[in-house]
């Protein structure tokens, strides 16, 4: 595990409402230098723990849960249903998370993955450990993958909902 400076730690723990466990490192600072995305250990508590990408930043889980409320879940499943490119785009997203997943795992994270049986776990599941690819499931994990990856729907989420303005702009 990565050491966090304290103003790190603070501020983190502030965001969440507790404590932190099981960060890596932060995966993605706002332009000011307040975390918004962390990036998390693979193995936490003696179990697996697929979510590489954890949105920290209250400015932009609040602007995720006002668009969320309004339905834009179902319907950016319905254009991925839709639109052929949007879905293999989508694709490519998980593919990415997947990959961004394995290569960030330690050495003794992956041993004990193989050894426990949990390999098809992190090499099928995708961002936020879905398996159904056509589905989103969350906004705030797909936008943290965006922040610190290569993600479509965060595309989407700041071409059409200036979501990037609103995490530029957090201090």
């Amino acid at each position: 595990m990565t050491t966090l400076s304290e103003s790190d730690l603070n501020i983190i723990t502030q965001q969440l409402g507790r404590a932190p466990s099981g960060i890596r490192r932060i995966a993605h600072y706002s332009p000011q230098g307040v975390p918004q995305v962390l990036e998390m250990e693979t193995w936490v508590f003696d179990q697996p723990f697929p979510t590489l990408y954890w949105l920290s930043s209250s400015a932009i889980d609040k602007a995720l849960a006002r668009i969320e409320s309004q339905g834009i879940v179902k319907e950016l499943e319905l254009r991925i249903q839709q639109d052929p490119e949007l879905r293999a785009a989508h694709h490519r997203s998980h593919q990415d998370y997947i990959k961004r997943r394995w290569d960030a795992m330690s050495a003794e994270h992956k041993a004990i993955i193989e050894e426990k049986g949990f390999t098809h776990l992190f090499e099928e599941l995708g961002i936020g450990g879905i398996k159904n690819w056509d589905q989103v499931r969350c906004l705030h994990m797909q936008y943290a993958h965006h922040l610190a990856g290569d993600n479509v729907i965060g595309r989407i989420l700041d071409e059409e909902y200036g979501i990037r303005a609103i995490a530029d702009a957090e201090k």
